[in-house]
């Protein structure tokens, strides 16, 4: 997501009384704040139609903003910043990045100073994901796993593909897979998403036991935004998908045009480059995701 083709509305300085702090006085007495919020959206629709419906009504986030401030109470500046974010970006068609920024100027420090502050900065992701599973009710794991994903504070399933019968990969002396991926946005940090994943298998009882061998939910991440993470627990682009057929085919489905941000080539050429013909049997659609 390029920020830079973002337009911008700015809200400076609402001002609001409400209860937040670590002392229980402050959240009795209570204090001012002071918030600034810019929203990263797209104005040209708007501004060509002169339609408010085609823009974000910034009179409406602001008491949006101000309700939330006063009906909420949290410790630290912190909290109220992540939470109200949120509540943001999830509640506001067409509101992609949020800046907020989260000032306390009568913080209870016996010190004269003018204002502490916390600013952060928060946006929807596009993430890929891979599934698969080759043991019992493939198909109902697989629909589980999604209804989860789905369920999931902050996440939005965007599409999914079919679900394709392939062989195994690695350890070929197991069941057939049942394979896919969807795409999602999420407010998730790659970490975050992670970890959601794998209590997602760990409800599906999956177990770690054969390194490629059957599992009854199996949920990687592929993609988040561009973006080129290598750590002990993490590795985005997933490190073998280009020579993943079971990945690649119904990648191509939802995502042809998508660039790899190392190999540089589309999903379409990746996919064609590796010619994938024999790993498939056949496609099973049944069913919802």
């Amino acid at each position: 997501m390029d920020e830079t083709r973002f337009d911008k509305i700015e809200i400076k300085e609402l001002e609001i009384f409400a209860n937040h702090g670590v002392y229980p006085e402050e959240n009795v007495l209570g204090q001012k704040f002071v918030i600034s919020a810019t929203l990263f959206t797209h104005t040209r629709q708007a501004g060509l139609t002169d339609d408010l419906s085609a823009s974000i009504n910034y009179g409406e986030v602001s008491h949006m903003i101000t309700d939330f401030t006063r009906n909420h109470t949290f410790k630290l500046l912190e909290a109220l910043a992540e939470n109200l974010a949120e509540m943001l970006l999830d509640s506001l068609s067409g509101l992609e990045q949020i800046t907020l920024k989260i000032e306390k100027p009568w913080a209870p420090v016996g010190l004269p100073l003018k204002t502490v502050s916390v600013e952060i900065t928060r946006k929807w992701h596009t993430a890929y994901i891979a599934f698969g599973s080759n043991m019992g009710d493939k198909k109902l794991f697989i629909d589980n796993g999604i209804r989860g994903l789905k369920k999931t504070k902050g996440c939005r399933i965007e599409a999914v593909s079919d679900y394709l019968v392939t062989e195994p990969y690695g350890v070929t002396d197991q069941d057939e897979f049942l394979n896919g991926v969807l795409k999602m946005r999420t407010l998730l940090s790659p970490e975050e998403l992670l970890e959601r994943l794998h209590q997602l298998e760990q409800e599906a009882n999956r177990e770690r036991i054969i390194h490629w061998g059957p599992r009854t939910l199996d949920l990687d991440i592929l993609f988040y935004d561009q973006e080129i993470i290598d750590t002990a627990d993490l590795h985005i682009p997933h490190p073998d998908m280009q020579n993943r057929d079971f990945v690649l085919a119904p990648m191509n489905q939802i995502a042809p045009y998508l660039r790899h941000p190392v190999l540089n080539q589309t999903i379409s050429q990746l996919f064609f480059i590796s010619k994938p013909v024999s790993c498939f049997l056949r496609s099973d659609t049944s069913g919802s995701h």
